[in-house]
């Protein structure tokens, strides 16, 4: 369990970092944009369908990372209200339904970036399916880090943890 903990964390912090890095380019796009419209009156075409592929990976990736470090939705109001045995059980439901969802994401969002990809964005001459990789791999994420918290809480370990990871020098089972 340390090993998959190791390599998801790693995988969280990548996807952080593509999320942020995605930011700043779409806000560096979009202020070329402004600057292109307003102060050259020549806007550039590109802008506004890059501006969107990059909002698309840093939603996505974030909403992933914040299903890892439980900082997404939940049924946090009933669990405080309700027994800490039911609580764990309406964490793993919440858990059950971001792994649906997330498989959900990965599985129709292949079919639309299949289904799109003979199609190209004329202002970028990229494929149109390309538009819809963020949604599987957001998908594929929510599902990897999802089953990871299931895991956790069914090994009895921490699950609402920041980090998800065990302390220095502490074992961890499995």
């Amino acid at each position: 369990m340390a090993a998959v903990a190791r390599i998801l964390s790693a995988l969280s912090t990548l996807a952080l970092w593509l999320a942020g890095t995605g930011l700043v380019a779409m806000t560096a796009s979009v202020s070329w944009l402004v600057f292109g419209r307003y102060v050259l009156n020549d806007s550039p075409t590109w802008v506004e369908p890059m501006a969107l592929i990059l909002m698309s990976w840093f939603i996505f990736l974030g909403a992933a990372v914040g299903v890892r470090e439980n900082t997404h939705l939940g049924f946090e109001v009933l669990q405080a209200l309700v027994p800490p045995r039911l609580g764990a059980f309406f964490r793993s439901v919440s858990d059950l339904v971001v792994v649906t969802f997330g498989a959900g994401m990965a599985f129709f969002g292949t079919h639309l970036m299949t289904g799109t990809w003979s199609a190209t964005l004329p202002s970028l001459g990229l494929p149109r399916g390309v538009g819809f990789i963020p949604i599987v791999a957001g998908g594929v994420l929510f599902v990897l880090f999802g089953l990871e918290r299931l895991a956790r809480r069914a090994a009895g370990l921490e699950t609402d943890a920041p980090h998800l990871q065990p302390a220095a020098g502490a074992e961890e089972g499995g």
